[in-house]
């Protein structure tokens, strides 16, 4: 019997994932931290340093997607249910040491959402013709941002301490996993039925199977088939093949290891200068929102100039555009160039994500996709905790300045900006042009 078809389409499950994952599990802790300072006497370098756990277990969840063997669905599956129980844990322990281990694995659920839900989504949009989609699923990001921004404006308005604020972000976190649950539980509905086509190909036979369809939606390979071609092409829906694995495009994980190190510089630094140059705390809380609604507004506009441009130029184009507002508060000191500068990074750096992980599935196909774009995300996170390490070192042995740190990101972000025109596929990949 066939599987019920979910009433949550696929790319609306996917968003709810990257928002949990992302906007909760790893971007949160921005909003509550003042929460934190005012409730729980939290110091600004304790707070750093629980930054800089949720960055190392980023790190750590993509090294160890590199050499696990779970599908996608699995990774996606626990990385949430993960997400919402550290979330918990941070309301319900009022412990230094122990926020530091539930940020940690925070971000190494982050990580494998971040991974799963990129695979399987950007495989089952492109199988489907609907590519143009994912950024509806990227979207999910910047409204998980803009959701934890507004919700902490909320609760401090309602005199919530910030321990109920987490059970409170927990809470939602679940609702959110509810919603994604689809991508693992039932098979996609929202896919037109193919036309007739012959026996040979497998995306028909996909399509009229119920057990590969069901393999597809689930990351799983279905039981007691022999190894036909159709089957195997269902097997690897959601790029878990076993065999003939392509290796990784190393190109594109130091393209994306650069963006790291220039993206968290300012992202680390801008609100800094931000708190400088507005006094009003309320003012400044509204920035966060605002930063989250951009990134989600901006993968939706993207995936529509992927008809006129190729992802690395796309790609090119918004790091160029993020160093433009990098720079804008280091030359002008003023609170307009703030707010630029937010719109100019808020507004790429899930666009550069949404098609970096793109042209990862792209580069290498089906098969290699998931181990590639775990190896971008790891490259992602080593990039953003060297920056921080760079600017402190330098900031203490020669006094550089917090406009040394908007400078060098810009710098990084230009650098990094040229090589990815130049970047070529493997001959194996083996994509259709039209998937660019």
């Amino acid at each position: 019997m066939a599987s019920r078809p979910s009433r949550i389409p696929l790319p609306l499950a996917g968003l709810l994932a990257l928002a949990v994952a992302m906007g909760i599990g790893r971007f949160a802790f921005t909003p509550v931290l003042p929460m934190m300072q005012a409730d729980l006497g939290l110091s600004l370098a304790q707070g750093s340093w629980l930054a800089s756990a949720n960055y190392l277990g980023y790190l750590l969840g993509a090294l160890l997607v590199t050499h696990l063997s779970w599908p996608p669905a699995t990774l996606l599956r626990l990385g949430l249910w993960l997400v919402v129980l550290m979330t918990a844990a941070m309301g319900l322990d009022s412990h230094w040491l122990g926020w530091l281990a539930w940020r940690l694995l925070a971000g190494v659920a982050s990580a494998w959402v971040l991974i799963g839900t990129s695979a399987l989504c950007i495989a089952r949009l492109n199988a489907t013709g609907q590519t143009e989609r994912s950024g509806v699923v990227f979207a999910g990001v910047g409204c998980g941002i803009a959701f934890a921004g507004l919700a902490c404006m909320g609760l401090t308005l309602a005199g919530t301490t910030a321990s109920q604020a987490w059970l409170w972000l927990a809470a939602a976190a679940l609702g959110g996993l509810m919603g994604a649950s689809m991508l693992w539980r039932t098979v996609d509905a929202a896919a037109p039925p193919p036309p007739a086509t012959s026996a040979s190909d497998p995306a028909a036979t996909t399509a009229s199977d119920p057990a590969a369809a069901r393999a597809a939606a689930s990351g799983e390979p279905p039981s007691g088939r022999p190894p036909a071609a159709p089957t195997a092409a269902a097997r690897q829906a959601d790029g878990a093949s076993a065999h003939a694995v392509p290796p990784l495009h190393w190109g594109l994980i130091l393209c994306y290891g650069v963006y790291g190190f220039g993206y968290i510089l300012p992202a680390t630094f801008l609100p800094a200068q931000a708190r400088l140059l507005v006094p009003d705390p309320w003012l400044f809380s509204l920035a966060w929102p605002v930063f989250g609604l951009a990134g989600a507004v901006s993968t939706v506009m993207a995936s529509r100039l992927a008809r006129r441009y190729t992802r690395p130029q796309i790609w090119a184009g918004a790091q160029v555009v993020m160093a433009v507002g990098v720079l804008l508060p280091a030359i002008w000191h003023a609170l307009p160039a703030i707010l630029l500068a937010a719109c100019c990074v808020g507004s790429t750096f899930m666009v550069i994500t949404m098609v970096g992980l793109q042209e990862a599935q792209a580069a290498v196909g089906q098969a290699g996709a998931k181990r590639q774009m775990a190896a971008m995300t790891a490259s992602f996170a080593l990039g953003q905790l060297i920056g921080p390490i760079f600017f402190s070192l330098t900031h203490a042995w020669f006094g550089a300045s917090l406009e040394f740190a908007l400078v060098l990101g810009t710098l990084g972000l230009l650098a990094g900006a040229v090589p990815i025109l130049r970047l070529r596929r493997p001959a194996s990949a083996g994509q259709p042009r039209e998937q660019r």
